[in-house]
């Protein structure tokens, strides 16, 4: 069977075409990745919004190119970025902007008030980062943001598959719908009493599935629900077997863990999966991010001092070796000590980072480059020992996927050596996309709920 899947990210739409080979593995028959590119200028720092009907136009155009040039393809599967929300109406038509889950309308001081995020921790005991889902539909419901003819909200690629096949109402699956927040990933629901105090009308909650069901059909072929990014990326990198951590460095890192256990601790989510497992996640909110401000501001030396301007990762590859290989004789005392939590904490927004141990000896390029990649590693192995020390999982395997570790050889020596473990890079580059096409295969029309 072929299967294809769809991949909504923030700057990138991918897509892929599986064929199930009679072993039962998944073989990738092409791999396709377009420009995202849809952000929009709207003259607020703190906003981060896109244009949804633009994002669907090109994840059409993508998926059709496949279906033309495979036709033999049954399913089709979707994911992309999670939390954030667009507003659908009666018909099922999007009425708004895609509020991204970069967006930062949650953390915004409105005069002498604080900010929403700390207002729902305070009167609903609920850790609800800014961006999500619906603390940003709370602030639009507030501000008078909401569109007029709005009744329910979902993700972009649930959207998607609203769109491709007609549906009306609005359906998402528990991996989507726990993005948004407010959401008991243990009982599965929507927090529908703190929502309600919080202003908030739960008739327009999206229904919420646990399994993978049909949505509809696009040209003749089964359309299913939509899974988070993180929950595909991690099935199209490392299946479904528990005891695997999957190391992710995108703009942001991640780690995610599988597991039969539900667990959550100190920046520790516990995502739903599928099969009613858990995906134990610790996200950085400045993973890869941390590194290219480093080459950025390396870049503008550079310019004012020669007058070109041009990428400097590849220098910045040598002088991080170097700086590893000279602090390898270092004490812990005498090695720079970088925290890259520049962009703060899911926990603590407003949390800055740090340079320190700084002497005549280590203030050098090399030792900046080593510092800063070993700093984004340590954040996540911080986050590892919460959940190890939570449920006393032992990893027989870890993963790395994203560009921040394909393209950076020194970083991934640098979190073999903390971990502790062989670091194997994912064999697909595009992993949320084929786990995407591989969730489209679970769904069994006997076993659905609808």
């Amino acid at each position: 069977m072929k299967t294809a899947g769809i991949d909504i990210g923030t700057t990138t739409i991918s897509g892929v075409v599986l064929e199930k080979e009679e072993n039962g593995q998944a073989k990738i028959l092409e791999a396709k990745t377009v420009e995202n590119g849809c952000f929009i200028e709207t003259g607020n720092e703190w906003e981060r919004i896109q244009y949804a009907k633009e994002i669907v136009e090109r994840a059409v155009n993508l998926l059709d190119y496949f279906l033309e040039k495979y036709p033999h393809v049954e399913r089709i599967g979707l994911t992309g970025q999670m939390h954030g929300i667009v507003y659908v109406d009666k018909e099922g038509n999007c009425v708004s902007p895609l509020y991204t889950w970069q967006d930062a309308r949650g953390s915004i001081c409105d005069g002498d008030q604080i900010p929403l995020t700390e207002e729902i921790r305070e009167r609903c005991q609920i850790h609800a980062a800014s961006g999500y889902g619906l603390v940003t539909h709370i602030y639009n419901i507030r501000h008078n943001l909401v569109p007029d003819s709005a009744l329910s909200f979902c993700t972009i690629m649930d959207y998607f598959g609203m769109y491709l096949t007609g549906r009306k109402k609005t359906l998402v699956h528990v991996s989507n719908a726990a993005s948004f927040g407010f959401f008991d990933s243990h009982k599965m629901c929507f927090e529908k009493e703190k929502l309600a105090e919080m202003g908030v009308d739960v008739n327009w909650l999206p229904d919420v599935c646990t399994g993978i069901e049909k949505l509809g059909t696009y040209r003749g072929r089964t359309v299913t629900t939509a899974i988070g990014d993180n929950q595909a990326s991690f099935l199209g990198a490392a299946g479904d077997e528990e005891n695997i951590l999957l190391v992710n460095m995108g703009t942001g890192g991640q780690i995610s863990v599988l597991s039969s256990q539900y667990f959550s601790g100190d920046g520790i989510e516990a995502r739903p999966f599928l099969n009613r497992k858990y995906l134990l996640v610790g996200a950085s909110l400045c993973g890869g991010k941390a590194y290219a401000l480093l080459e950025q501001f390396f870049r503008k030396i550079v310019k004012e001092a020669t007058g070109q301007e041009q990428p400097l990762y590849k220098v910045m590859e040598k002088m991080a070796r170097t700086g590893r290989d000279q602090n390898s004789e270092r004490t812990e005392s005498r090695k720079i000590k970088v925290e890259t939590t520049f962009d703060g904490t899911r926990v603590n927004p407003e949390k800055s980072g740090s340079i320190t141990q700084i002497c005549s000896e280590n203030f050098t390029p090399e030792d900046f480059c080593y510092g800063v990649l070993k700093g984004m590693s340590t954040e996540l192995y911080q986050m590892y020992m919460t959940i190890q020390k939570g449920i006393g999982i032992k990893i027989r395997r870890m993963i790395g996927s994203g560009n921040g570790l394909r393209k950076n050889p020194v970083l991934c020596e640098i979190i073999e050596d903390m971990f502790k473990a062989e670091l194997v890079l994912a064999e697909c580059e595009e992993e949320a996309a084929t786990g995407a096409a591989m969730s489209s295969s679970m769904y069994n029309y006997s076993n659905s709920t609808r």
